[in-house]
């Protein structure tokens, strides 16, 4: 479980084809300092597992390497990866540390692309101090989407300014855009989305409790048709 609170920008330092899966190396210092074998490590929102064992890390201190397999590689922006991109990393969140974004799960739900930049009013110097970005918003995940509600968009927690049907925006601050990798992307660039999962939750809870009270309303209409059918029938045949 992550936060959405980008730790660091990393890089990708090789890409290898395994076939069914690509192994990739990236290099993040700050976010392999307590790194071990077999913890997870977000990037660009996808989960990733720590492949290197505690020599290898010690070995190569601040790379580590991840598998990522054909189906992440086809629904997720990671496919679009090569030697020398950067990528937003966050490591897993512990318990009882400040949840500073909102929770994610690392299991990307779809893709976007990046449909148009605004910037917002300079400051002092000249320099927009904020700029709104609008993404586009595939028709599956749209229901999931609401006014200041959250979105994960390559791994950065962010606030949902107005959600139309077929796309969103958010707002940049200028730290978001300076250490993610939101503040580099161009139009048409693709990314990951997660939507919040307590919203999927809820909308799952709530079918199942719409399927239930038809299930009791047709019980009780066949209870009801079969009391009147068998009273009206037996009374109507045994009486002369």
């Amino acid at each position: 479980m992550f936060t959405g609170i980008i730790e660091e920008l990393g890089e990708v330092l090789s890409i290898q084809d395994l076939g069914d899966s690509s192994r990739i190396r990236l290099r993040g210092p700050l976010t392999t300092q307590d790194a071990r074998e077999g913890q997870s490590i977000a990037v660009n929102g996808v989960c990733l597992t720590v492949l290197d064992t505690d020599a290898q890390l010690a070995d190569s201190p601040g790379e580590f390497s991840a598998d990522v397999m054909a189906e992440t590689l086809h629904r997720s922006s990671l496919g679009a990866l090569r030697p020398g991109s950067r990528v937003n990393l966050e490591r897993a969140m512990a318990l009882g540390a400040r949840l500073g974004g909102h929770l994610v799960q690392g299991h990307v739900d779809g893709t976007a692309v990046l449909l148009s930049r605004s910037p917002g009013e300079p400051g002092a110097d000249g320099i927009p101090q904020w700029e709104v970005l609008r993404f586009s918003l595939p028709a599956s995940l749209s229901r999931y989407l609401v006014e200041k509600g959250s979105i994960t968009v390559d791994g950065v927690s962010l606030t949902v300014v107005d959600a139309p049907a077929d796309s969103f925006s958010v707002s940049l601050i200028p730290a978001t855009l300076t250490h993610t990798t939101l503040g580099g992307k161009e139009i048409g660039d693709q990314v990951n989305l997660e939507v919040d999962v307590l919203a999927k939750y809820v909308e799952r809870l709530l079918g199942d409790r719409a399927g239930a009270v038809g299930i009791l309303g047709a019980e009780g209409a066949e209870t009801g048709a079969g009391t009147g059918a068998g009273t009206g029938a037996g009374t109507g045949a045994e009486t002369p």
